[in-house]
């Protein structure tokens, strides 16, 4: 690798080179970021310590927040770095590692989104054979399937772009190693990685996508047409909701930064919508899911007061 490559290190230049502008995004970054890890790491602690949870659908939103966690300290971190320090310099294997981890987590994500919408359509269209479907064998299937997907689909990405030949210039127009902005800076043919970004990852995001597309739709369909109790129609309806509102806000920005990719696209567009589902989604993921559900806000209310009396004594 250091035969082929001429340079040894990437700049990455960051969102913005405002000195007073940077001051308040690293307050703001700094302030989401650890909502994100308080927040999802008291869903992903309430799932592991509350019985009532001990359910498909927690063990699978778990492992979303566990996603969520990592998949923003593999960004965020880096990004608050750049605010402080410059020039924001990432070692050749160091910008290979992060463009790894962070598509390995974002796919995973993705894949386990059609995963809890299939979980979500055998718990409303067949809950008798709900438990027998969705036994702990099959979770973990599901759940090590998912992971080891995510993980052969970035393990592709840096193969190939550890294989480019980098003569320079060496400043990436982004605040971390994402692939499209890397792949601006090769002197070698980036042919085969666009076509796999394109082929690859938008089958991943795509098949995602439809499994929750077509879960959905039988859910409603099954609602509406075998369902007599509109009470029932709703509660099914509700506890849809929350799963819906992360999947829009996942994959509608990834769709559009991947889908489609090509080097004539703005890189501030790109770092907007690379903050949208990078830096945002992982703390509303926890917001949605406590607001909207009954059972994690009672589970949240049970294990701190269980805390406050065992304080108290």
């Amino acid at each position: 690798m250091e035969n082929q490559t001429a340079v040894q290190e990437f700049i990455l230049l960051g969102l913005t080179k405002d000195h007073q502008k940077q001051h308040i995004l690293f307050l703001f970054f700094l302030l989401i970021y650890v909502a994100s890890l308080l927040g999802n790491g008291a869903i992903l602690a309430v799932a592991l310590a509350e019985p009532c949870l001990h359910t498909p659908m927690y063990f699978f939103l778990g492992n979303l927040s566990w996603l969520d966690i990592c998949s923003s300290t593999v960004t965020v971190p880096k990004m608050l770095s750049g605010f402080l320090v410059k020039p924001q310099a990432i070692s050749f294997i160091g910008c290979l590692t992060q463009l790894h981890f962070f598509h390995f987590l974002g796919s995973s994500e993705g894949i386990l989104l059609g995963v809890m919408a299939f979980d979500r359509c055998v718990a409303i269209c067949n809950p008798l054979r709900y438990t027998i479907i969705m036994n702990k064998w099959t979770c973990l299937l599901l759940a090590g399937a998912t992971w080891t997907a995510g993980f052969f689909h970035a393990l592709m990405h840096t193969v190939l772009a550890s294989h480019l030949w980098f003569c320079g210039p060496n400043h990436v127009q982004h605040f971390f190693c994402d692939i499209k902005p890397l792949l601006q800076l090769a002197c070698s043919s980036t042919a085969l990685n666009l076509s796999l970004l394109n082929i690859v990852t938008g089958s991943i995001a795509l098949g995602a996508f439809f499994l929750t597309l077509l879960s959905y739709l039988y859910i409603v369909s099954f609602l509406f047409f075998k369902v007599q109790s509109w009470k029932s129609r709703r509660k099914a309806l509700t506890t849809c909701a929350s799963h819906l509102t992360v999947v829009a806000l996942l994959y509608v920005p990834v769709l559009s930064n991947y889908m489609l990719a090509s080097y004539g696209e703005s890189a501030e567009r790109e770092m907007i919508v690379t903050i949208l589902y990078s830096a945002i989604t992982p703390v509303l993921n926890p917001l949605i899911y406590t607001l909207r559900n009954q059972e994690v806000k009672l589970a949240l209310k049970k294990m701190l007061t269980r805390k406050h009396l065992s304080g108290r004594t």
